[in-house]
């Protein structure tokens, strides 16, 4: 063994032992508690204060929640008021100390441990107001409660007042006003197209519970109310916007043993499967033991029906669990006493009885449902078996793709151009519209860290095709052999060849409609990229501006305007329409260059419009697309014809 002594000996002793007390444990180590101090780590702080709201309309004395939204110089502020109890303002003998200050300073404590209070709770771990008053920069709290109301303060977790009453109130209920500490955070802004999100499906989950979000940021007032009264399935019926059913909504809540299990689902003309878990309002995005009592409980039914029916003697193929969700959109919401999550942030549940519940409950329902309902059980079957076929003659085709080494072959496509460096982590690959583009940044490029890959036309619109067409298309097969990835189940994202996917088209409606193809299916098949930060979108100039011996190139209307405004008269102008306009020098200088060029990375900030834009604008379905384009027509600032 080789032991490294520190110079001054055994220095590690009693006084290297440090003891963060109060709040400095969670400012010291923040990512602990909220996962991250960017953009996600604030929308965790204002989304513990709404749950706590939420968790008082589940209790059944909170009807209606108001968040507002304002700034000042230096960043946002949110407030979040409701209807429900209040927050206890009496004292704590304890403590010596208001219910409210313990509540805001001292973690692992409050109400949720108690059933009596709250039989469900999104908060389990009594750390939640605690955290955001500790990493915000102030925090108000004012109690409507007893005829009073009560205000106390903080800065930075410290209360820098004591309760005190400051008037009186007719009604009941809590607001706290609070500002995400810059010194924390490295985003000072709310992403309100996530909170919009947020509300809208915690709406669907607590039908009557009426959320108002008020945003007064950058000097505008937009106001918006989301409410349901038929709960989870208007948000089955909002998933399927634009789809064609293949059912009707179908849906049950049972309540058993202090456990609720609300379901709702419905099978459209698609070649996905949509499904939402919650437990107690919260989104567990990686699922867990109720999501997989849910896919138990689908596949025992419908593999059941089959079999009832003597269905299967005219199966070729064997069908999967896969099979028995290709379409299916479904909401899934538990509402039990102590859920086991993963971490604070709770994104999956562990607890295993829930699992044969949520199976059990689910597979009774939808089994008498299918026997009393045979045309909507006909048309399930049909799309299953359909799925399965389609699933066999992929498997196929991808055999005979890996018989020819298209995906699995060290051999790289012809037409890439391929850079000299294999550090993913340095090297970009554009995926670039046109020969005449693509030899133009061939030309243009560093070849040391930048790869081309030109595609010819526009790929297959994804949305529309089966997968054994996709898996055909010349066009898909290059991409993903460039990448290196993979694709479906033997995708790998550690394996990719560049961390930058530039898409590079032209500034006109055909390349915007090339690249909206290729985000259809990088979302679709590829989505892992995106989510990691991948993927990219080129800036190419819109205009070449000349003015006596100078050169300038701008980006937009506006930098048009401005340069006007700076030289005066032009001497020349150029609308670019084409990347194939510019020659190698120029293309570099403008669109490639990392020194100067523009990027706008693809992220997917809000996948539920994403995936609703994705199935309106690229689906099979004519008149949606129509509807939308109607719309939204007075949008469009710029229009080639």
């Amino acid at each position: 063994m080789i032991c490294m002594e520190e110079p001054n000996g055994d220095s590690y002793n009693a006084s290297k032992i440090i003891v963060l007390e109060g709040v400095q444990g969670i400012r010291k180590r923040p990512g602990m508690y909220i996962g991250s101090t960017g953009a996600a780590g604030m929308l965790h702080l204002l989304y513990e204060v709404i749950d706590n709201s939420v968790d008082e309309s589940v209790a059944g004395f909170c009807r209606n929640i108001v968040v507002r939204l304002t700034q000042d110089a230096e960043g946002d502020i949110a407030e979040v008021t409701d209807d429900g109890r209040g927050i206890p303002v009496d004292i704590m003998e304890k403590y010596n100390k208001s219910a409210v200050e313990v509540i805001m300073t001292t973690i692992h404590k409050g109400a949720k441990f108690n059933s009596d209070v709250y039989k469900v709770s999104g908060g389990l771990h009594g750390v939640g107001l605690t955290v955001v008053n500790a990493l915000s920069e102030f925090t108000e709290v004012v109690v409507r409660k007893n005829g009073h109301s009560y205000r106390q303060t903080f800065a930075k977790g410290v209360p820098t007042t004591e309760m005190q009453v400051v008037g009186e109130s007719e009604g009941t209920g809590t607001t706290i006003k609070f500002k995400p500490d810059k010194e924390i955070f490295s985003v000072v802004t709310f992403d309100s197209a996530l909170i919009k999100e947020r509300m809208r499906y915690t709406s669907f989950l607590n039908p009557g519970l009426r959320i108002t979000l008020i945003d007064d940021r950058f000097s505008a007032h937009e106001e918006e109310v989301f409410v349901s009264e038929e709960g989870i399935k208007d948000f089955v019926r909002f998933i399927n916007k634009g789809a064609v059913a293949l059912t009707g909504i179908i849906g049950s809540k049972k309540e058993e043993d202090n456990t609720v299990v609300d379901f709702a689902l419905q099978y459209v003309e698609s070649y996905d499967e949509k499904i939402e878990p919650f437990v107690n309002n919260i989104k567990t995005s990686e699922g867990g033991t109720h999501l997989a009592g849910f896919h138990t409980a689908i596949t025992r039914t419908v593999m059941n029906y089959i079999e009832k029916n003597k269905l299967n003697a005219k199966l070729q193929v064997k069908i999967t669990g896969d099979d028995t969700r290709e379409g299916l959109s479904a909401v899934i919401s538990v509402l039990m006493q102590n859920p086991e999550f993963e971490g604070q942030t709770k994104e999956k549940l562990g607890n295993v009885y829930i699992k044969s519940v949520v199976e059990g409950t689910v597979y009774q329902y939808m089994s008498r449902y299918m026997e009393e309902h045979p045309a909507e059980a006909k048309a399930i079957v049909s799309k299953v078996i359909t799925a399965a076929m389609a699933r066999e003659s992929a498997r196929k085709a991808k055999e005979m793709v890996r018989k020819k080494s298209i995906f699995d072959s060290a051999v790289l496509p012809g037409k890439l151009a391929d850079c000299i460096d294999d550090d993913p982590e340095k090297t970009e690959l554009f995926i670039v519209e046109g020969q005449s583009a693509g030899g133009s940044s061939k030309q243009g490029r560093d070849k040391n860290i930048q790869a081309i890959l030109p595609l010819r036309g526009k790929i297959l619109n994804v949305e529309k095709a089966s997968i054994d067409r996709i898996f055909d298309n010349a066009e898909i097969k290059t991409m993903i052999t460039a990448f290196g990835t993979g694709i479906n189940e033997t995708f790998n994202a550690e394996a990719i060849r560049y961390k930058k996917i530039i898409i590079m088209t032209d500034a006109d409606v055909d390349g915007s409609h090339i690249r909206t193809l290729l985000l259809t299916f990088f979302y679709r098949y590829m989505k892992r990229i995106i989510e990691l930060g991948y993927v990219y979108a080129a800036v190419p100039p819109l205009y070449k501006v000349t003015k006596g011996k100078s050169t300038y190139y701008c980006y937009s209307d506006d930098e048009l305007e401005a340069k006007r405004k700076e030289l005066g008269e032009l001497d020349g102008l150029q609308r670019y329409k084409g990347l194939g306009e510019m020659n190698d020098t120029q293309l570099w200088e403008t669109t490639m260059n990392p020194e100067n060029r523009k990027l706008k990375r693809i992220t997917i900030a809000d996948a539920q419009r994403a995936e609703e834009l994705f199935r309106v604008l690229m689906g099979v379905e004519v008149l949606p697309r129509r509807k939308f384009l109607h719309e939204h027509s007075e949008q469009v600032k710029w229009l080639d014809v």
